[in-house]
């Protein structure tokens, strides 16, 4: 295992740089555990940081995975298992937080995805302004099956992406996406070939900074104010989260999950 878990490099493109942050846990499939959630905020620290020093130190940010087999599958359910309420608790505040940061970032965000993109995974994708697949990439929502539903910002999220009725039929469903259908549904911008995704999000990066970035910026916000806010729906979203995550069937899901049993849930 990396000893880092997000790695941090720099593009000098023709519009300024490139921040490319990796997640580096390739051998849990980039599952986001607490030490990973510490040190993604770490990073954006630095890009708030860089920022409030020059305000073209970075044009935009590329996330994307280590090792090729999956961008994220989201939360670290072997290390959620042995989460009391208020350990869980606080490690959502965490990734709502994140969420919110990455969506907000001053500057474009833009997610490269090879292979699996789920649960947390897939909200982390959707909270950037773009999202490069390749052609192998799957994406989904499926913590209807351990006792949850997705509570990083993915119900707003997708459902900004998609509308409500196929927010529904992946929320409510579980199922999962290839990265064609996704396209189709306007969630991913680009396919492209595997082992691609990262390079062609570092160019797609670089034409996006090689705007002006008063009006990149500005035109990011536009768009955002086609819906709520962001801000709006976590906050409904958490209140509902809230119930889930004190309830039996989340206790009986994790548990599940970390016996590889099937879950037995009886909605209380």
């Amino acid at each position: 295992m990396t000893a880092e878990p997000v790695l941090r490099s720099t593009r000098a493109g023709d519009g300024g740089r490139i921040l490319v942050l990796t997640l580096a846990r390739a051998g849990a499939l980039n599952a986001i555990d607490n030490a990973l959630l510490r040190a993604l905020h770490a990073a954006l620290d630095e890009v708030d940081a860089q920022l409030a020093g020059d305000r073209l130190a970075v044009r935009a940010v590329v996330v994307a995975g280590e090792g090729g087999r999956a961008f994220s599958t989201g939360m670290d359910l072997k290390e959620r298992a042995t989460f009391d309420d208020e350990a869980l608790r606080a490690q959502r505040h965490e990734i709502v937080r994140l969420v919110t940061r990455i969506h907000e970032l001053p500057v474009p965000a833009i997610a490269a995805v090879e292979g699996f993109a789920l649960a947390g995974g897939f909200e982390l994708a959707l909270a950037c302004d773009l999202v490069v697949a390749s052609r192998d990439a799957v994406f989904g929502l499926p913590e209807v099956g351990v006792g949850v539903f997705p509570g990083g910002g993915g119900t707003q999220t997708l459902t900004w992406a998609v509308g409500p009725a196929r927010a529904r039929d992946v929320v409510l469903t579980g199922r999962r996406l290839t990265a064609d259908e996704a396209e189709q549904w306007g969630i991913v911008a680009r396919v492209v070939e595997p082992r691609t995704a990262a390079e062609a999000a570092i160019a797609l990066a670089e034409r996006v900074a090689a705007g002006a970035p008063i009006a990149v910026r500005q035109a990011r916000r536009a768009i955002a104010t086609a819906h709520r806010s962001l801000a709006e729906g976590v906050a409904g979203e958490d209140a509902l989260y809230e119930d889930v995550l004190v309830s039996a069937d989340r206790r009986e899901g994790f548990a599940a999950f970390a016996a590889k049993r099937a879950p037995r849930f009886e909605g209380r």
